[in-house]
């Protein structure tokens, strides 16, 4: 077996419930039914991703109570390997509910458990470990209550101790604590605002401060998740704006990890930035069309990348 290339850490991971009801109404009880569960959170995603596309991969995640315990059968049953850090608090669950009626999508998010500062510790020590022979670390998801706002500062030193290029996509306050050391930053609009303190109400806007993150030494490169309307992709030498390919979603839940998965893909076979997030742009694609936050087919990415690149008239190069 390779060692994987890749090495996926989440500080909050998830068991994901998916279900079906007619209509959602206060105060009435919402009938469930076709319910599926998935691991799930950021990093446990976008492991599960990465191995479908066929690299090989390995999550590193916390895990409490019986909750953690089905979170880490499923991510065995997926095949991917891993390292649960076992914590005090239960794993978190997140419900996600299709609304049959109108096709919307509801979905609620616990915060998680408490992890101690041990508990973190420990899973620095075991990101440590696994990071000595990986390219790629990706630090993707929500802290959990209790972890230190400078954490995935503290992550990117593991990383540039060990000589991998670290790839973070985080929300919350955790995101404005990291001054140094990330390879790739891809926060969504919001998050951006909260690293610079500022609107960014236009396209010129945000650019300007994707820039500003790098000119500080935060970041080499950002990746600005824009939604329906795709991703800006900044770097020192210029800027392009990657469209989203169009697709009627069966579940939003998971398409950001996709993204992230089929970018780190591109980047170990050596692309450019801007070629890796296209890639990631068609496995985001590919896993709107599956329900959870299951697994896509890697053929369906290959063919809605081939067409997507074969339709670049929609890029916009940005000076």
């Amino acid at each position: 077996m390779r060692h994987p290339a890749v090495v996926t850490l989440t500080m909050n991971p998830a068991l994901d419930v998916t279900a079906d009801a007619e209509n959602v109404l206060p105060t009435e009880k919402i009938r469930c039914r076709a319910e599926r569960y998935d691991a799930g959170g950021g990093g446990i995603n976008v492991a599960r991703f990465i191995h479908a596309l066929g690299e090989p991969v390995s999550a590193v995640f916390t895990a409490g109570g019986s909750t953690g315990s089905r979170v880490v059968d499923l991510v065995n049953a997926a095949g991917v390997p891993n390292t649960p850090v076992r914590i005090g608090g239960s794993t978190r669950e997140s419900f996600t509910v299709n609304e049959r009626t109108t096709g919307k999508q509801y979905r609620f998010v616990l915060p998680g458990p408490v992890v101690n500062t041990a508990e973190q510790d420990q899973c620095l020590d075991v990101l440590r470990r696994a990071a000595t022979s990986a390219r790629f670390v990706v630090a993707s998801g929500s802290l959990p209550p209790g972890v230190r706002p400078d954490f995935y500062q503290c992550v990117a030193d593991v990383c540039r101790r060990a000589d991998a290029r670290l790839i973070l996509d985080a929300s919350g306050g955790g995101l404005t604590h990291v001054t140094s050391g990330v390879r790739v930053l891809k926060p969504s609009v919001r998050e951006l605002r909260e690293c610079v303190d500022r609107r960014l109400e236009n396209e010129a806007e945000q650019i300007a401060a994707a820039r500003e993150l790098i000119v500080r030494g935060m970041t080499e490169a950002v990746v600005v998740s824009l939604g329906a309307q795709g991703a800006l992709v900044v770097e020192s030498s210029g800027s392009e704006r990657v469209p989203a390919i169009p697709m009627n979603a069966v579940s939003g839940v998971g398409a950001g990890d996709a993204m992230v998965a089929g970018m780190v893909v591109g980047l170990l076979r050596g692309w450019a930035l801007g070629r890796a997030v296209r890639y990631g742009t068609a496995a985001a694609a590919a896993k709107l069309q599956t329900p959870g936050t299951s697994t896509f087919q890697v053929t369906e990415v290959d063919r809605l990348f081939d067409s997507f690149v074969d339709a670049r008239s929609d890029d916009v190069t940005i000076p």
